[in-house]
């Protein structure tokens, strides 16, 4: 295994770790809103200015969205949370997440939390290069089309550094290699594919490919004298994989060994991977919106990934060995920091820098952590106390707001509704509904006694 790549710092402004960082955190979830700004704002993660922008409720000014996509006619706000507790190869960090899935962010700190004192996160990244693909949907003779293509390699790769990815290479990065596979029609013929492979260096490099791709074909066509049918990049970049590692010490063998048969169950179950992947997702999407990144690109070659052994498995696997339990995840997780919404969102900008982020395979990691933290979470819950007491508990505030509950109401139908939850095992709006009402005609008598007579203190006095 190859040695984690270090840098994944707190915030741009400077690192706050240790103690420091621990006691800013501490208690977090319990904050009003504004201490929790002042906190963040105190270890770095914040400036002033972002967290004055973010008290104004983000942005109002449609012009900016009028440049992303079209027939603007507002935003849709995402709730844009942060989990604490996280230290990733040895750094603390501050995890902006935007999601609007009650208990994402409560479970990822608590199992943060969990890890921070019982473990570590390592991280690494493995390969660099996206894949473009340039399609020749029949070729003629395939052993003499892959030969004049190879024979070509190094002029076709010079000439598209040259003038496409030029800007690529200015900053290191650029097209490095082409491939050319087979593939079998199904019908007794077979169409070429050409890969062209290249270092995006900090973008997610999905325009320039694309280019590449195009720019390629007039050649491809004039050495060959196929066709070329279609260019496009390829979001199943297996190339470029991002690996985190997470270990527990000292576990109780018994929860070891429940959470080892849970991991079990989505490598061999593609039914239960299908739902053991979301949840891992539910770690890593909301970093990728926060961050202005292609999460419908990550979600497509993490789900591709995870068939690749023609199966749908897991993308992660936990295993138990000498009072050490261990997790890891394996998945191509291809984002950017620069380019896109991802450099002109400011909130995607203010959560790249709360993450102290400085290139993208950084992200990518702290992604894949998140990931994996949140998949342990999940399987320690469910084999445990089960999802009800768990996610369902923290989802009666949603009930409660769905069933209409006014703010004086919401701690009282809360409170009832826990009380159902824990005798019943399950919850609904309907129960919410059911218990408003009694709290109203509760109310009511209340304040029917509270205008018949003056209440009295334990001393007698009238009050």
């Amino acid at each position: 295994m190859k040695s984690p790549t270090n840098g994944i710092s707190v915030a741009s402004s400077g690192e706050t770790t240790g103690a420091a960082f621990d006691g800013a955190l501490q208690g977090f979830s319990k904050l009003p809103r504004d201490e929790r700004f002042r906190r963040l704002v105190a270890i770095g993660a914040l400036t002033e200015s972002e967290a004055q922008a973010l008290k104004a409720g983000g942005l109002k000014d449609t012009t900016l969205a009028e440049n992303f996509i079209e027939n603007v006619i507002g935003y849709f706000q995402i709730p844009l949370g942060v989990a604490t507790n996280f230290r990733i190869d040895g750094r603390d960090v501050v995890i902006p997440l935007a999601v609007e899935e009650t208990s994402i962010v409560a479970a990822a700190s608590k199992t943060a939390k969990w890890v921070r004192e019982s473990g570590e996160i390592k991280t690494e990244s493995l390969g660099h290069l996206i894949i473009g693909q340039i399609q020749v949907a029949r070729v003629r003779n395939f052993d003499r089309f892959e030969a004049q293509v190879l024979a070509a390699k190094s002029d076709l790769i010079n000439s598209a550094n040259t003038d496409v990815a030029f800007g690529l290479v200015a900053r290191g990065g650029g097209v490095e290699d082409i491939q050319v596979r087979k593939v079998d029609r199904g019908d007794g013929t077979f169409m070429a594919v050409v890969h062209v492979l290249a270092d995006p260096c900090d973008a997610m490099g999905a325009n320039i490919i694309n280019q590449v791709c195009e720019y390629l074909k007039g050649p491809i066509e004039s050495l060959t004298g196929d066709t070329v049918t279609m260019c496009i990049l390829s979001n199943l970049v297996d190339t470029k994989l991002t690996r985190a590692t997470v270990t527990i010490n000292d576990i109780d063998e018994d929860l070891a060994q429940r959470i080892v048969e849970a991991s079990l169950f989505s490598q061999v179950d593609p039914y239960r991977a299908a739902t053991n992947n979301k949840g891992v997702m539910n770690g890593i999407d909301p970093i990728l919106i926060a961050t202005g990144n292609d999460w419908r690109a990550v979600e497509a070659g993490v789900h591709a990934y995870a068939s690749r052994s023609g199966s749908y498995r897991s993308i992660t696997k936990w295993s138990y060995m000498g009072g050490q339990l261990m997790g890891v995840l394996e998945a191509p997780i291809v984002v950017g920091t620069v380019g896109g919404v991802t450099k002109l969102h400011p909130t995607a900008q203010m959560s790249l820098n709360m993450l102290g982020v400085k290139s993208a395979a950084e992200l990518s990691r702290i992604c894949a952590a998140v990931g994996l933290v949140q998949n342990l979470g999940a399987l320690k819950a469910l084999t445990t106390v089960g999802i009800i007491e768990g996610h369902m508990k923290l989802h009666i505030r949603n009930l409660t707001l769905g069933a209409g509950a006014s703010e004086r109401e919401v701690p009282l139908v809360q409170k009832r509704l826990e009380e159902i939850l824990m005798m019943t095992k399950r919850i609904s709006l309907q129960n919410a509904v059911e218990v408003l009402r009694e709290i109203r005609g509760d109310l009511r008598v209340d304040l029917r006694v509270d205008l018949r007579a003056p209440s009295k203190t334990e001393s007698g006095t009238v009050t």
